[in-house]
């Protein structure tokens, strides 16, 4: 824990000092600690952009971090994550029709309206996730199996793609384009109110997810055991559900959809743990999920790019060598 902690701090100094502009470190401090700068420019490059970028990083990488190791507990499958039932892909519904509907319906394509079409698309994905959740937890009530609600969650997830296609091919050019930056996923989209508005959410909603420890260490034991020792599986089950996809729908409506991080990062935790104690595994994947994030915002903006590059690319890039040299490792040292 002590030396991912390190490495947070090492990734946090690195992200504030290095990018397509180079500001000295003395400067950098002396912004931070309120003291000002010479160059207005570079105060408002790190207040304004690294800053932010920074702690949206830190808050979102361990929110799906944390999302996705619910998910593969829950359903006790290593490919489940935080899209898994669906969620991620109302959150993108959601978006869809305001931004593929706007233009055809308002003439206005809400790539236009600035701040008030960023407003929009966030609270679009909110309502989007929150609906396909609330159908999730609806039907978790009306069937037993755990295989049957993922299957269920799957076939949502689809057909939700499949609207979001028919909106694509009705929608105008400029719409479809906006639609499909905002799918890329980014760590830069958050700034002033709204920075500080995700941070108080993701700092009340983790240590929530950390109240559900003890029922997600029973149900590694399987539902008959857990049930014999007092757990009440369809009340455990419902909890964690609503835990993983509040916490996907607040990333996914602040930063886009970035799906990588909540599949891998739970394999990381176990394979440099090496337990299944969600006591130790919890905040472990919380702080293996920043630290990747925060590399990858690095990666995405690194001095020489013009501009930055999509998360969701970057993520799969860095994290899947990765975790596969990890996984690959561990299992030879099992044979």
């Amino acid at each position: 824990m002590s030396v991912l902690l390190l490495i947070i701090i090492f990734l946090v100094i690195v992200n504030l000092l290095l990018g397509t502009v180079r500001i000295p470190v003395g400067e950098v401090c002396g912004i931070l600690l309120g003291r000002g700068s010479e160059s207005e420019i570079w105060t408002n490059i790190v207040l304004s952009s690294r800053l932010p970028q920074v702690l949206t990083a830190i808050m979102a990488g361990a929110g799906l971090a944390v999302s996705g190791l619910q998910m593969q507990t829950v359903f006790r499958n290593p490919l489940a994550g935080p899209s898994v039932l669906g969620i991620s892909n109302g959150s993108a519904l959601g978006v869809a029709f305001v931004v593929l509907l706007s233009g055809r319906i308002g003439g206005v394509a809400l790539s236009r309206l600035g701040y008030l079409g960023d407003a929009a698309m966030s609270v679009a994905a909110i309502v989007g996730a929150l609906a396909v959740l609330s159908l999730i937890l609806w039907i978790s009530q009306k069937v037993k199996g755990n295989v049957t609600l993922l299957i269920i969650g799957v076939m949502i997830g689809y057909l939700a793609n499949a609207i979001i296609g028919v909106l694509k091919f009705l929608s105008p050019e400029e719409d479809v384009k906006s639609f499909v930056v905002w799918g890329l996923g980014s760590f830069s989209r958050v700034s002033g109110d709204e920075m500080t508005l995700f941070v108080v959410l993701m700092c009340i909603l983790l240590p929530l997810a950390c109240l559900l420890v003890k029922p997600m260490n029973l149900m590694l034991l399987g539902d008959r055991y857990a049930a014999n020792l007092g757990l009440n599986i369809r009340r455990a089950r419902m909890l964690v559900i609503i835990s993983s996809g509040i916490l996907v729908a607040i990333v996914t409506a602040y930063c886009g959809p970035i799906m990588f991080i909540g599949l891998a990062v739970p394999h990381l935790s176990r394979a440099i743990f090496r337990t299944s104690d969600h006591c130790v595994l919890m905040p472990a994947t919380a702080l293996c999920g920043a630290a990747l994030a925060l590399l990858c915002n690095f990666i995405a903006r690194m001095p020489g790019f013009e501009g930055a590059l999509p998360v969701n690319s970057v993520t799969a890039l860095v994290g899947a060598p990765v975790i596969a040299s990890v996984l690959f490792r561990r299992r030879q040292s099992e044979e």
